[in-house]
C-alpha cells in the first residue's frame, strides 16, 4: 500500500501542476456502445456538479472512439463532446463499464489506445466492469483492484495477477481506481472530488445530488495518498 501511496501523490502532484500551468482540470469519460447507463451518467453527474463548486475550475467532457452518438447497453442515446483523436490530454479518465466492454477486450488497436491513455493520464478510474478492458490492457497487473460482483471470474481470466477485493465499494490504489457495480461509480466518484480537491467540496456535492447512500468512510477518507479501500462500515449501505 505504501508504493500506491506514493504513486496517488505522484499522480496528484502531477494534476495539481498541470492545472495551474494550463487553465483547469480535464476530465473526460469514455463512452460507447453497450455502456451501462448508470456506469457514464452517476459518474458525469457528481463530476460536473464539482465543477460548479471547485476552485480547480474541471472541465467534463463525454467522448466515444469517432466522436458519433452511441446506444448505450438499456437504449440511452448520447451523443459524446468529444472523438478519442481530439479530446486532448486529460488529467482523469473516467472508463464505465457495461456489456460493451465484451467487445473492446478482444480489440488489440482499443487495447493499444487504452494503454497510451493510461500512460499520458495521471489518473484512471474504471467503473463496473470497465475494469475488464483495463485488465486485458495490462493495466490492472499486480494490483489490488474490483469489478461487479458477477464479473470477477471475469477479471481474473484476463488477468490472473489482480487481486480482487471483493467486499469494496471502490479501490484507490493511485493512479488507478476501480469501483464495483454500477452506482458504486457514484461512491468511487465523490471520493476521487475528496481526493483531488477537499473533503468539505465532496460533501457539498453530495449535498447537492442529495445522494444518502454514501457514507464519509467510502468517499472522503484520505483525501491524498491512494491505497485507499472503500468499505462501507456499521452496516450503512446504498
Amino acid at each position: 500500500m505504501a508504493a500506491a501511496g506514493h504513486a496517488a501523490a505522484t499522480s496528484d502532484e502531477g494534476v495539481r501542476d498541470a492545472m495551474s500551468s494550463n487553465g483547469g482540470l480535464r476530465v473526460g469519460i469514455f463512452v460507447f456502445d453497450g455502456a451501462e447507463e448508470l456506469d457514464v451518467v452517476g459518474p458525469f453527474e457528481v463530476l460536473s456538479v464539482w465543477a460548479d463548486h471547485s476552485e480547480l475550475r474541471p472541465t467534463v467532457s463525454t467522448f466515444s472512439w469517432d466522436g458519433s452518438g452511441v446506444r448505450l447497453s438499456r437504449g440511452l442515446r448520447v451523443v459524446p463532446s468529444r472523438s478519442a483523436d481530439d479530446v486532448g490530454p486529460l488529467h482523469l479518465l473516467v472508463y464505465p463499464g457495461g456489456i460493451g466492454t465484451r467487445e473492446l477486450v478482444e480489440q488489440p488497436h482499443h487495447l493499444d489506445w487504452l494503454r497510451a491513455m493510461r500512460a499520458q493520464t495521471p489518473v484512471v478510474a474504471g467503473v463496473c466492469t470497465g475494469a475488464l478492458p483495463l485488465a486485458a490492457a495490462g493495466i490492472l497487473a499486480g494490483r489490488v483492484a474490483t469489478t461487479h460482483r458477477d464479473s470477477f471470474d471475469e477479471l481474473v481470466q484476463l488477468d490472473p495477477s489482480v487481486m480482487i477485493d471483493t467486499e469494496a465499494r471502490f479501490v484507490d490504489d493511485g493512479d488507478v481506481v476501480t469501483s464495483a457495480g454500477v452506482a458504486a461509480g457514484i461512491d468511487m466518484a465523490l471520493h476521487l472530488v475528496s481526493r483531488l480537491e477537499t473533503l468539505a467540496v465532496a460533501r457539498a456535492v453530495r449535498r447537492v445530488i442529495q445522494y444518502e447512500g454514501a457514507t464519509e468512510p467510502w468517499f472522503g477518507g484520505t483525501p491524498g495518498p491512494g491505497g485507499t479501500l472503500g468499505h462501507p462500515i456499521g452496516g450503512d449501505a446504498v
